[in-house]
C-alpha cells in the first residue's frame, strides 16, 4: 500500500526536489539524533561561538573527532542513498539537499547534490581560508596524540564519539599549517549560519521541481523546515517517508512511515524494472 502510494506520488510528481536527513545514514552505521516524538536522543551538539572562542571546546570537539573519523571514513553508503541515485539516473530526482555532512549521496552516486551543511571530510582554517582533507588532518592529530589512535567509543551523528570519564585536557589542537589559525570541520555547527549561496540554490531548486519528497528527517531544525514552508507556499505538495513524527505533518500531502532503506529500494528496482522493459523493442 506504502508503496503504491508513493509511485502515484512520483507518476503524478516526476521531478522531484529531495530533502534528506540522518535517517538516511542510520543504516551505514551513523546514528541520528532524535526519536520518533523529535526529541534529542542526546546532548546537543557543538555550537559556533564556543568552538571558536574556547580552546577547550576546540579540545574536546578535536579529541573526539579524532577517535570518531575512522569511523566516517569506512562508512558506505546505505539502500536509501543507492536508491535515490538510481531515481536520480531515472530522471525522477532532479536535486538533492541534504542535511547530512558524511558525503553518502556522493559516494552513492548521486550527482546533483547540495550538501547544505557542508561535509566532514573537508577541513577549513576560519583565518585564512586554507582548507585541507580530513584524512590529512587525522595523520597530523595521530602524530601529536598517539594514545588517542586505540581510544573506542560510542559513534555520535556529527562524526565524533560519546566518551566517557575522558580526560582530554591534554588532547594537542592542530592549528592551520599557512597561518597558525582555528581550524574548523566545513561543516555548520549550531549557531552558525547556512551560506546564502547555498541556501539559494536550495530555494530555486524548490521552486524549479514539481513537489518535495523527504526522507529520513524529522525537520525540527528550522534549516532544512524551511524548504518544506517553501513549498506548501508554492502550492507544492509535500511526501515524506520517516519513521517518527516531523514538523511539517501538517504540510504533508502524503506520509509513509516506513524504514526508507526498504521502501525506497523497492521503489527504485520497480522503476528500473519498468524502464527496462520500456527499453526492449517489440517483438523480442
Amino acid at each position: 500500500m506504502n508503496l503504491s502510494a508513493l509511485r502515484e506520488f512520483i507518476k503524478r510528481h516526476p521531478r522531484l526536489c529531495v530533502l534528506t536527513g540522518a535517517g538516511v545514514s542510520t543504516s551505514s552505521g551513523i546514528p541520528d539524533y532524535r526519536d520518533e516524538q523529535g526529541e534529542w536522543k542526546r546532548a546537543r551538539p557543538v555550537e559556533f561561538r564556543p568552538f571558536m572562542t574556547s580552546a577547550t571546546v576546540r579540545q574536546r570537539y578535536w579529541s573526539r573527532s579524532t577517535v570518531g573519523w575512522s569511523f566516517i571514513a569506512r562508512a558506505r553508503p546505505s539502500a536509501a542513498h543507492r536508491a535515490l541515485a538510481q531515481l536520480e539516473t531515472l530522471g525522477f530526482v532532479q536535486l538533492l539537499i541534504t542535511q547530512n555532512v558524511d558525503g553518502l549521496h556522493t559516494a552513492a552516486g548521486s550527482r546533483n547534490v547540495i550538501d547544505l551543511h557542508g561535509r566532514l571530510d573537508v577541513v577549513r582554517c576560519m583565518q585564512c581560508g586554507h582548507e585541507l582533507a580530513r584524512a590529512e588532518l587525522q595523520r597530523r592529530l595521530l602524530a601529536d596524540n598517539p594514545t588517542w589512535a586505540e581510544i573506542e567509543g560510542r559513534i555520535a551523528p556529527d562524526g565524533d564519539v560519546d566518551l566517557e570519564n575522558r580526560d582530554y585536557g591534554d588532547f594537542v589542537v592542530s592549528d592551520c599549517a599557512v597561518c597558525g589559525g582555528i581550524l574548523k570541520p566545513d561543516v555548520v555547527f549550531f549557531g552558525e549560519p547556512v551560506p546564502r549561496e547555498r541556501v539559494g540554490r536550495a530555494f530555486e531548486g524548490v521552486a524549479n521541481t514539481d513537489a518535495l519528497l523527504v526522507v529520513g528527517s524529522s525537520l525540527m531544525v528550522y534549516s532544512g523546515y524551511r524548504f518544506a514552508e517553501a513549498a506548501a507556499a508554492a502550492g507544492k505538495p509535500i511526501a515524506a517517508v520517516n519513521l517518527g513524527r516531523t514538523r511539517a505533518d501538517h504540510l504533508l500531502t502524503l506520509k509513509i512511515v516506513e524504514p526508507c532503506d526498504q521502501i525506497l529500494s523497492a521503489l527504485a528496482d520497480e522503476l528500473l524494472g519498468h524502464a527496462a522493459n520500456e527499453a526492449v523493442p517489440a517483438g523480442y
